[in-house]
């Protein structure tokens, strides 16, 4: 005879399960206008975010306008293939990494400006400096690119009439291929320099004003307060934003390449970005474009989920 063991724990669980449910629902019902406040934000997410990842399946089919994406046939990898044995893979996916590593060299600079910021004690100075540097972040990209374009010009730029003054002779930077990743970063530097540096400052702004009279009573100098003090204080911040610019290092922006792009400066200049704007809009190769653009996905996917583990094992610090 089979004695059956009644589960007493799972009613439990059930019963404790509900009453959360119902919790949570009554907080809703309390603060519901905060949620109608916060839906138009979600609709946005969800119809430009998350429906248009639909189309992603069209990267492993052979697209055809006529079919749709349903009745398109299954074609698996044939696009990925495809790509890495594309003649121009090497260079694509090289360009990328380098504009991106190269972008990542001038991580510190925000940091480094958000410290010497927090130094100043002149507060008109300190405002100044502070609007100064972050007007240009409100330029757009095309004005920006425009000036960019208009300093470097080999007749009438600036900056070759700056060398010709000097006794130099006028270059054509835009034309030249080594030049591009320089231009590129240097002017997302002047651009974002300033604006970078807020969430240091945010971070820095919270740092106890009696740990700096401590440090003063201890008989430490300036270097040694902020080395000690105001670094570490905002480290969490430094890691977890390191963090998203690695996981990006595949995603240079198409906006700002593709303007500064042309066809002299083509070896450098061209990333996966617009090679799949070349594919997918000029061409009319949507598939071989998406499946692109989710092989870069992935990568970028992989990158930051590394960096994360590594850097949660490290300093404890992580993303997720």
């Amino acid at each position: 005879m089979s004695i059956k063991v009644l589960d007493s724990k799972k009613p439990i669980q059930q019963d404790l399960r509900h009453r959360g449910y119902r919790r949570t629902l009554k907080r809703i019902a309390q603060s519901w206008q905060l949620y109608v406040l916060i839906l138009p934000a979600f609709v946005y997410a969800f119809m430009f975010m998350y429906m248009p990842m639909y189309g992603i399946q069209i990267a492993f089919k052979q697209f055809s306008s006529k079919a749709g994406i349903w009745g398109s046939k299954w074609v698996g990898m044939k696009h990925f293939i495809r790509f890495t044995n594309d003649p121009y893979f090497g260079n694509i996916v090289r360009n990328t990494v380098m504009l991106s590593l190269y972008s990542l060299i001038a991580f510190p600079v925000p940091i480094i400006f958000a410290l010497l910021i927090n130094e100043i004690r002149n507060t008109r100075f300190k405002k100044t400096v502070q609007m100064v540097t972050y007007a240009p972040h409100f330029i757009s990209t095309v004005v920006l690119c425009s000036m960019v374009t208009l300093f470097l010009s080999k007749s009438d730029g600036v900056i070759n009439k700056l060398i010709a003054l000097l006794g130099g002779t006028p270059q054509q930077f835009m034309a030249d291929p080594g030049a591009f990743p320089w231009i590129y970063v240097l002017s997302g530097l002047w651009q974002g320099m300033g604006w970078g540096a807020i969430l240091y400052l945010a971070a820095l702004a919270g740092v106890s004003p009696e740990l700096h009279e401590a440090a003063y009573l201890d008989g430490a100098n300036r270097f040694q307060i902020i080395w000690h003090i105001n670094i570490p204080t905002i480290l969490p911040t430094i890691i977890i934003k390191f963090i998203l610019e690695f996981g990006s290092i595949m995603s240079i922006g198409f906006e700002k390449v593709y303007l500064l792009q042309n066809s002299l400066n083509l070896d450098t200049s061209q990333v996966i970005s617009t090679y799949v704007y070349e594919m997918g809009l000029r061409s009319g190769k949507l598939d071989y474009s998406a499946a692109i653009s989710l092989f870069n996905t992935v990568i970028n996917i992989v990158l930051m989920l590394s960096v994360n583990l590594i850097s949660k094992k490290v300093s404890d610090i992580s993303v997720l």
